[in-house]
């Protein structure tokens, strides 16, 4: 069911002169492994890093380190060019520097100049030390790739050091690079995983829901091209991540993005507590039974339906023996779209869903990232 938004695309890939170039022969296998073919070009100063062989080994392709009579920037990047999208990772704040200023004296900035003033996405991952990064001409110069349409995928700030993002995030910058960015400019809000009512202060009440889906959706929205936001316990690459543990905390934090900015798409992905215990004080001695009063906790969604014509795009997750009828009133209520699952899905790779809009009714069997890939489709 997944097309795969990289297969069949070329991607160049710059490396420049920072430490950081050992992982790209990690970045060469994710992005050959979701279909795209690589091609390498390497800077004088990454080759005294890692061996262009390295590159070669990883792309399959011969790696190019000078540009020849062959203008081998102009074939990839130029007027009808066969590359679709120019990845510099790592990117030096030399190489930074030289772009933002129109300097092309290595075969990456050569690349960089060619690509920019043809207009195929660029996307650049800078790494550096930090005190580099901080620097004003840096973040100027950023500041100005950024203003020209290049994406920068922000760096780790770990030990000092600006370090290149993930290669997972990578990837999704190329992928988001790639896929049309129906949902630019857009905002979407996520709740994802399970809730944790507190006991006593040790234990906790919660349910089996991993936030798989929740992650599924959030991912999706991104490659899309949305501003993502999700409330939840976890913490998802490339996205806005609001922490909470609690569904009163849920419940807040939802609501307060609501209010406070514009939410256009509203996703309800997490198993919010139904009910919530009376916390005692301490850690409840073991040994005896123990009797818990469980109160019932208000609903999330009709206090987003409240918010009227404002009211976000919104899609509700429903689970149980009789979560179909229940889906339905969901509909009737104000949700734009209802999934339905069973609960032997929860923690699951998919399964079999059933989606209701309107008087709409459809099945699909997949998984939970198939489903998301599907739920955008239908929605936009």
């Amino acid at each position: 069911m997944r097309q795969g938004v990289l297969r069949g695309k070329c991607i160049v890939l710059g490396v420049t002169g920072s430490i950081a170039a050992t992982e790209v022969v990690r970045l060469c296998h994710e992005l050959r492994r979701e279909g795209a073919v690589v091609q390498g070009v390497m800077s004088q100063a990454a080759c005294g890093i890692i061996s262009p062989d390295a590159l070669t080994y990883a792309t399959g392709r011969e790696t190019i380190t000078r540009c020849t009579g062959m203008v081998e920037h102009v074939e990839y990047c130029g007027e009808g060019g066969t590359a679709d999208l120019f990845l510099i990772a790592p990117c030096t704040a030399n190489t930074i520097g030289k772009i933002a200023c129109g300097i092309d004296d290595t075969p990456v900035t050569t690349f960089a100049t060619t690509a920019v003033g043809q207009g195929i996405p660029v996307v650049i991952a800078p790494a550096m030390h930090e005190s580099m990064y901080r620097h004003p001409a840096v973040t100027d110069n950023l500041d100005q790739l950024m203003r020209w349409g290049i994406d920068v995928i922000p760096p780790r700030i770990e030990e000092g050091r600006a370090k290149i993002a993930g290669m997972e995030e990578i990837v999704l910058h190329a992928k988001r690079a790639l896929g049309g960015k129906v949902l630019a400019g857009k905002h979407v809000l996520i709740t994802s995983g399970a809730c944790r009512e507190p006991i006593d202060d040790i234990r906790v009440i919660t349910t089996r829901s991993t936030g798989r889906m929740g992650r599924a959706l959030a991912l999706e929205a991104f490659r899309l091209g949305a501003e993502v936001t999700v409330v939840h316990g976890d913490r998802f690459p490339c996205i806005r991540n609001i922490t909470v543990s609690t569904a009163d905390e849920m419940r807040a934090a939802v609501l307060d993005e609501c209010t406070t900015g514009t939410v256009d798409f509203y996703l309800s992905a997490a198993a919010i507590s139904d009910f919530s215990p009376d916390r005692m004080a301490g850690k409840i001695p073991s040994g005896n039974p123990v009797t818990l009063h469980l109160s019932p906790l208000p609903k999330l969604l009709p206090q987003v339906y409240m918010k009227g014509k404002d009211q976000p795009v919104t899609v509700a997750f429903k689970m149980g023996t009789d979560g179909e009828a229940q889906a339905r009133s969901m509909v009737q209520e104000g949700a734009s779209m209802v999934v339905v699952n069973s609960a032997d899905m929860m923690g699951s790779t998919g399964g079999d869903f059933i989606l209701l809009s309107g008087d709409n009714r459809e099945e699909l069997r997949c998984t939970k990232e198939e489903l998301a890939e599907e739920l955008w489709k239908r929605l936009l």
